[in-house]
């Protein structure tokens, strides 16, 4: 198991239309996430994941996002997408395991040969209990609550903050390491997530996007001046 019990990680993304976009940034923020503590980076895609391997040893969440209007799922499809960010230097390779049309292989088949052919441990990000059962069944080493409020059938959720009633039912549901992620913006929720059973915390945007940050104060601002 490479993510400790009680581990924070740090989710290190950023997309192209962000200042921060690119290997440069994202290694220098895993450092800073390392120096504050987080025991665990979440990155995505080959230049990153590399650049941040070459900086740390901490384990690695290692996704690929592939953009394609056809498909719902973009976040490693498939299994030749997984293969790249392995070789980039990832520990562990996050998949989205929902039923979803893919660009690649069907779930089960994906993350048994993340499993046997890479020697990968697998991250399996999930909308809801149903999935979460089916990710463990077909070998996944994690199963987070990443996808709450971002698939059609969970999309009433988003605005509702970090889905603490999935991850309840999944640590009482599964026997494997359950991860909250998503919607965490303040230390109060991520305490409040250990407390319901969560093995690690994954938090991104509100560590690692200064732009998102600071949009947050200013609708703040905004409100007060009014």
């Amino acid at each position: 198991m490479l993510i400790p019990k009680g581990t924070l990680v740090v989710s290190c993304q950023a997309r192209a239309d962000n200042p921060l976009h690119g290997p440069v940034h994202m290694s220098a923020m895993a450092r800073a996430a390392q120096a504050g503590g987080a025991q665990g980076i979440r990155a995505n895609g080959v230049e990153d994941v590399a650049a941040i391997r070459a900086v740390t040893a901490l384990p690695i969440i290692g996704i690929a996002k592939v953009w394609d209007d056809r498909f719902p799922v973009y976040i490693t499809p498939g299994f030749e997408d997984a293969a790249l960010i392995a070789k980039a230097g990832a520990d562990i390779i996050g998949i989205d395991a929902t039923p979803r049309p893919r660009d690649g292989e069907p779930v089960e088949r994906l993350i048994a040969r993340i499993r046997n052919e890479l020697a990968e441990e697998v991250f399996a990000d999930i909308a809801t209990l149903d999935e979460g059962r089916a990710a463990y069944a077909y070998g996944a080493t994690y199963v987070a609550t990443t996808l709450s409020g971002y698939t059609e059938e969970t999309a009433a959720l988003k605005g509702e903050g970090p889905d603490l009633d999935l991850l309840e039912a999944l640590v009482a549901a599964i026997p494997v390491p359950i991860v909250a992620e998503g919607r965490f913006d303040t230390p109060e929720l991520v305490a409040e997530a250990f407390k319901r059973g969560a093995h690690a915390v994954v938090v991104g945007t509100a560590i690692t996007n200064p732009r998102e940050i600071t949009k947050k104060f200013v609708r703040a601002t905004q409100a007060w001046t009014a």
